[in-house]
């Protein structure tokens, strides 16, 4: 007879530490190995032997299973979310509103400035929108198709795009990590986005300095020149340019100002960018439904440009949703064996400085992301677990809402398999076959999503912005926090009582 899960012991810390090392093992063997990037299976194969050990210390596979999927439903808005964005991406470009930027882009943007004027327009786009997602896949396809007539390589580009793009998902209001991050600390989301300034400025304005350095393409160069003019010319050729085109990313903007919802604010750009594709490009009804299930599709004789703006629909992120499948059922398997939670566990106890607890803060929101592929678990898994010693050693929350945040949010990205990096790797275009892992480079180039979380470590080492919490305000905690969203089935939960905001996924 199994026991009740509820009454079965946290695993040992070489018990709770298998599951994971194997599956990264089987990761490493695929992506380098092999050189063959569809971490899927691996991923499934994790899920499966995480399931084995959970099943040999007396959980039942009922029980796993329904710990997968509650991980994989908090996600659901998300998952929502990408297929939505596709379906917007196909469509702004048959409606010619990513040609229009590009077009225009191409006229306005030095091209010695080009990548810190990248930066910094997806970090405006995305602090207004309060979404990663939608800058990405709006401003920043644009964006890439730029760097492209201008022969910047696209890896410079995306990690431009990322760091502007996700500094709005990190400091923005609207954004739904930024506003999780307080709620499952039980911190005012104000101060929380106020004691974010000392470690987001430094790392922004770094990163706009490198950018500035690298520049970005050859103004002079007689084959860039050439290039502009052969991409600028195909734009007009193929669509009909102006200010009706950029109505659609209007309307996106103006709904995110006035905080509608995500998924109808984006759903009605994707109508409204399907209107003007009927009227201004002469495309049909038909042509519309086959383009936001599809994605468009262009001859304009020009390789790179073809290659960029043939994409979008609801197919197109299929690659990432079954990705997502995959990730999170791993990592709810995990969660429910309590695996993840001796290792939070274990590293509070041993965390007795601040320096040390700080740090550690930061470091498990990464190892959260790259193991369950959910930036939503790594902010809420810590947040939840970490409260109670920072409580304990008289250190304010706020610290502990900042690291999750950087931990969580500003790196999602960077992991290929996480939801965050396979929404960037697909929508951009950073083809990976072959063995050819180059595209890849973007994650070291994002400059502003590493530096956040380093420039915090380094301010816990010192002391530096580490606010000690007021005694009058400081919550009674002499335990552990524990996630019951995935541990215990009474449908409570941060996430359940906060569903991400998808607008503002990461």
């Amino acid at each position: 007879m199994k026991k009740d899960p509820r009454l079965i012991a946290l695993p040992s810390l070489g018990m709770a530490l298998l599951p994971i090392i194997l599956t990264i093992g089987l990761l490493a063997i695929q992506l380098f190995y092999y050189g063959d990037f569809t971490p899927h299976i691996p991923l499934a194969l994790g899920a499966a032997i995480a399931a084995v050990f959970g099943w040999s210390r007396g959980y039942r596979w009922q029980e796993m299973q329904a710990g997968g999927f509650k991980l994989l439903h908090v996600a659901m808005p998300a998952v929502a979310t990408l297929i939505v964005v596709g379906m917007l991406i196909g469509v702004l470009i048959s409606s010619g509103t990513v040609p229009t930027l590009i077009y225009y882009g191409l006229e306005l943007l030095s091209p010695q400035w080009f990548l810190a004027a990248t930066m910094l327009m997806c970090a405006v786009v995305s602090l207004v929108v309060g979404s990663s997602w939608t800058t990405v896949g709006t401003v920043g396809l644009a964006l890439m198709g730029i760097g492209i007539a201008l022969e910047v390589p696209v890896y410079w580009t995306a990690g431009a795009i990322v760091s502007g793009a996700f500094f709005g998902d990190k400091m923005s209001p609207l954004s739904d990590t930024t506003n999780l991050s307080p709620a499952v600390t039980e911190t005012n989301i104000f101060d929380h986005i106020k004691n974010m300034l000392p470690t987001t400025v430094p790392a922004m304005l770094i990163a706009l300095v490198i950018y500035a350095w690298a520049g970005g393409g050859d103004p002079g160069g007689a084959s860039s020149l050439a290039r502009i003019a052969d991409i600028r010319e195909g734009l007009t050729e193929a669509f009909q340019l102006g200010f009706w085109q950029l109505i659609p990313l209007l309307v996106i903007l103006t709904l995110a100002f006035l905080k509608i919802a995500p998924i109808p604010a984006l759903f009605t750009a994707t109508v409204l960018g399907g209107v003007i594709a009927m009227l201004t490009q002469g495309a049909s009804f038909h042509d519309v439904l086959t383009y936001a299930h599809s994605g468009y599709t262009v001859d304009t004789g020009i390789g790179p440009l073809d290659t960029l703006l043939n994409r979008g629909g609801v197919t197109s992120m299929t690659w990432v949703v079954t990705l997502i499948i995959f990730a999170l059922i791993f990592g709810g398997i995990l969660e429910k064996t309590r695996c993840l939670e001796k290792v939070v566990t274990t590293i509070t106890e041993k965390a007795r400085s601040f320096r040390a607890l700080q740090t550690s803060a930061v470091l498990t929101p990464i190892f959260v992301n790259s193991i369950s592929g959910d930036v939503y678990l790594s902010i809420a898994l810590p947040g939840r677990m970490y409260v109670s010693a920072y409580d304990r050693l008289g250190y304010s929350r706020l610290n502990l809402s900042r690291a999750i945040e950087e931990g969580g949010t500003l790196v999602s990205p960077l992991i290929p398999w996480n939801v965050g990096g396979a929404f960037v790797i697909t929508t951009l275009g950073l083809t990976i076959t072959d063995g050819d892992l180059s595209a890849l480079l973007y994650i070291p180039l994002a400059f502003a999503c590493w530096l956040s979380p380093l420039i915090s470590i380094i301010y816990a080492q010192f002391g530096l912005f580490s606010y000690k919490a007021d005694p009058e305000k400081r919550p009674n905690s002499d335990q552990p926090a524990r996630l019951t969203s995935q541990t215990e089935d009474d449908g409570s939960s941060p996430e359940g009582s906060m569903a991400p905001n998808p607008l503002g996924g990461a």
